[in-house]
């Protein structure tokens, strides 16, 4: 059975599908290495900003201290993070990523890069900046995403 393309008809349907299509790249890169998307926004985190500690974690990662630390525990077992007590203080614990764990993270924006070029393929080099000045315009109209 021939799997058939959705009928989109507004410009609207149509940018969710190209976000569509970033989305299945970034899980296809992530998939690859045997992660989650949780594990590897954290690890990709720690990656930027060593040293963290789990509460922050949890805020930036919008989730609860008990899942960061399940989260943290699998990672753990992989050889992908490490928790460190602070010098003089054995209940105050800062995550790092492992060198295996920044090099399996390390890539991301690239493939990602990829795949927003293979997605804009079809337009030229004027289409390709007629399309970023009209996204630029809509969305200088809307307030900025944020992760709050």
């Amino acid at each position: 059975m021939d799997e058939q393309r959705p009928t989109l008809t507004t410009s609207l349907e149509l940018v969710r599908w190209i976000g569509w299509a970033q989305m299945k790249a970034g899980e296809e890169w992530i998939k690859e290495r045997e992660l989650s998307h949780a594990q590897s926004f954290v690890l990709g985190y720690l990656a930027q900003n060593p040293g963290a500690i789990q509460r922050d974690i949890a805020e930036i990662s919008r989730t609860s201290a008990a899942s960061v630390t399940s989260l943290l525990q699998r990672l753990e077992r992989r050889g992908l993070v490490e928790r460190r007590s602070d010098a003089g203080n054995e209940r105050s614990k800062r995550v790092y990523a492992t060198p295996a764990g920044a090099e399996l993270i390390a890539g991301f924006e690239t493939a990602m890069a990829a795949a927003d070029e293979t997605i804009l393929a079809p337009l030229n080099q004027d289409e390709r900046a007629t399309l970023h000045a009209l996204l630029t315009k809509i969305t200088s109209q809307l307030p900025q995403p944020t992760r709050s």
